[in-house]
């Protein structure tokens, strides 16, 4: 989905939350108030959870529908299923079809214990088998190239370039969601130990450990790029580690397009941005011998299930390697 039409998407479900009947929006407000401070989920899963259950809600209720509606009135499984039949007649694919039926599952759930359900018809709520495939990763050496071309530009000391190959060296060294390198404050870098604490998803902390070039390209941001930065703006925002041109906190659409401008000389890289640094950071932690609990741990993964995907990765690559290296591979 373009940025216009994600901005699109937004204000139709914008739109749609007001016109929903008074019930259903107090519904919504409770349950939203529930991901972001009981769950601690980040604002953007929030909006992505939020605007599943307005959507479900907008369809459940009729534009004619009397402000007393009750908010759940006439949800059941066979209306779960028509939604999901309406959004895919929408073009929404299987991926986006299985995120939507789990986002409605978690919804009924919280619905049925809040008492706005006396029963969860979410349960039953069977989502399409989503083929998972398996992520693009950088070589090493495509890697070693991309963070020396940003080193090279970093040399010029200009504080863009300086924060944006910090930021590479970063996300590469650490595996960190964007997400959580834009909420990185400075006192969370430990260079004595060489650890960084992060705080992921659920406000769960972790401490993640980066190596010499990540260490020196930090240093270096902090010491030449970030207090020109700040000292651009009166009220700079004094704790986050990485800071916009105006002096705020890193926005993550400036991360990603810093690693979308990175790497579009990589072929093999056109598609990628900043989460393709973490699954290439994850497939070289594995191919150096790391063991997959200890690489779930750095990313922190909730389920060693979603770390094992990286398995698939290195054992295509070294299969690729198998069939070109061997003289009897063929």
């Amino acid at each position: 989905m373009s940025a216009r039409e994600s901005r699109g998407r937004r204000a139709d479900l914008h739109a749609l939350r007001d016109a929903l009947p008074r019930a259903a929006g107090s519904l919504v407000d409770e349950y939203e108030r529930h991901l972001g401070l009981e769950r601690g989920l980040s604002p953007h899963t929030v909006r992505a959870y939020v605007g599943d259950v307005v959507s479900l809600l907008g369809f459940l209720h009729s534009a004619e529908a009397a402000p007393e509606t009750p908010a759940l009135q006439g949800l059941d499984i066979g209306a779960l299923r028509s939604w999901l039949a309406d959004q895919r007649n929408a073009g929404a694919g299987r991926t986006t079809l299985a995120r939507r039926a789990a986002s409605a599952r978690t919804f009924t759930a919280w619905a049925r214990r809040h008492g706005a359900l006396d029963h969860d018809p979410g349960a039953k709520l069977v989502a399409p088998r989503v083929h998972r495939t398996l992520p693009p990763v950088l070589r090493p050496d495509e890697a070693e190239d991309v963070l020396g071309a940003a080193s090279s530009g970093a040399a010029q000391h200009e504080p863009v370039a300086l924060r944006d190959h910090a930021v590479l060296e970063l996300l590469y060294a650490t595996g960190v969601r964007v997400s959580e390198l834009c909420g990185l404050d400075v006192d969370d870098v430990d260079f004595g130990r060489r650890l960084v604490r992060v705080l992921g998803k659920g406000g769960k902390e972790r401490m993640v450990p980066f190596g010499t070039p990540a260490d020196r390209a930090v240093r270096s941001w902090l010491d030449g790029g970030r207090p020109a930065m700040a000292g651009a703006v009166a009220e700079p925002h004094s704790s986050a580690l990485f800071l916009g041109v105006r002096g705020g906190r890193l926005d993550p659409r400036t991360v990603r397009r810093t690693v979308h401008e990175a790497l579009e000389t990589m072929p093999s890289a056109t598609d990628m941005g900043p989460h393709g640094l973490r699954h290439t950071a994850a497939t070289h932690l594995l191919e150096g011998g790391a063991d997959l609990r200890s690489v779930q741990e750095l990313l922190g993964h909730a389920t060693l299930a979603t770390t094992q995907l990286y398995t698939h990765v290195t054992v295509e690559r070294l299969k690729a390697i198998h069939d070109q290296a061997h003289p009897r591979s063929r």
